[in-house]
This record gives C-alpha cells, sequence and structure tokens, in this order.
C-alpha cells in the first residue's frame, strides 16, 4: 500500500513540474515575442520615422501627431492607438527626445470648463504615451490653447504632440 501512495506522489509532482514548465515556457515566450519585431505588420515591425525628422517638424512649428476628441469628452478615441504609438516609438529613439503635449479648446461657452476639458485630454494623452513606454520626465504638460478660427470643428478638441 505504501508503495501505491509513493507512486501517486511521484505521479503529482511529475505533472505539476510539467505544468510549472510549461508556464515558464509561456513566459518566456511572451517576453520574447514582445521585444522581438515580426515581419507580419505589426506596429514594431513597421519603420518608426526618426526622431531627428519629427524634431525639424517639430521646430517649424508643425504637430508630429495629433488626436482628436469627441465632443465634450476626455476619452482617447479608439483611432488614437496608432498615433500615440508612432509618437511613442519616436520618443523612445530618441535620446533626449521629450514630447510637448497641447490640449485645445474653442472659445465658446465657458473658458474655465473648456481649458479644464483641454487639460484632462492632454493627461489621457500623457496617461497614453506613459503606458506605452515613454518615460514621465519626457512628457511635458503646455497650458491649454485656445484654438483660432478654422472650419474644422474638431480641432478645437484636439491634443497635439511635438517632439523636440
Amino acid at each position: 500500500m505504501n508503495d501505491q501512495n509513493d507512486d501517486s506522489q511521484s505521479y503529482a509532482l511529475m505533472v505539476l513540474a510539467g505544468v510549472v514548465a510549461l508556464v515558464i515556457a509561456g513566459v518566456i515566450a511572451l517576453a520574447v515575442s514582445t521585444t522581438m519585431p515580426t515581419t507580419m505588420g505589426s506596429p514594431a515591425a513597421r519603420p518608426a520615422a526618426p526622431a531627428a525628422a519629427m524634431a525639424s517638424k517639430a521646430d517649424a512649428g508643425q504637430a508630429d501627431g495629433r488626436v482628436y476628441f469627441d465632443l465634450g469628452s476626455a476619452a482617447l478615441p479608439a483611432d488614437a492607438a496608432a498615433e500615440l504609438d508612432r509618437v511613442a516609438t519616436a520618443a523612445r529613439a530618441g535620446t533626449n527626445a521629450t514630447v510637448l503635449i497641447s490640449g485645445y479648446h474653442d472659445a465658446t461657452g465657458d473658458a474655465a470648463q473648456n481649458a479644464e476639458l483641454a487639460k484632462e485630454r492632454a493627461q489621457a494623452v500623457r496617461h497614453a504615451l506613459e503606458a506605452n513606454g515613454v518615460a514621465p520626465d519626457r512628457l511635458v504638460m503646455a497650458k491649454p490653447v485656445v484654438a483660432e478660427g478654422g472650419t474644422d470643428p474638431r480641432e478645437a478638441r484636439r491634443v497635439e504632440l511635438r517632439l523636440r
């Protein structure tokens, strides 16, 4: 009877060791797949715009990225992920690159509420960039800006990103 218990315990230990080995192999595979680019068209496989080229655009007064928000909302829109990924990749590639984050709002309605909403939108973008691996000390928040004129009302609901 004692031999049967020893066999059961040995079998249970082998099963447990197998499960542990599978978990370790899965963690290693996940780590390797997230650090190595693939050729399947993933964002990691696409060449990023060189940080120097993005910085020269910023010097010329052009935005390196824009995220447009829904009316009255500070929630990141679903289509912002690709733009934020592109800017985050460029920011991580530059050794001393910083990203200036500017929230915009229009002049209609309550100015304080509009400025607060622009600030909340800029903070949502900041948090998304931090989650995408950009160090917090590389992210600089600008004071909310009133959008001037223009025919597209989305321009007053944007956050601009400039790589410097």
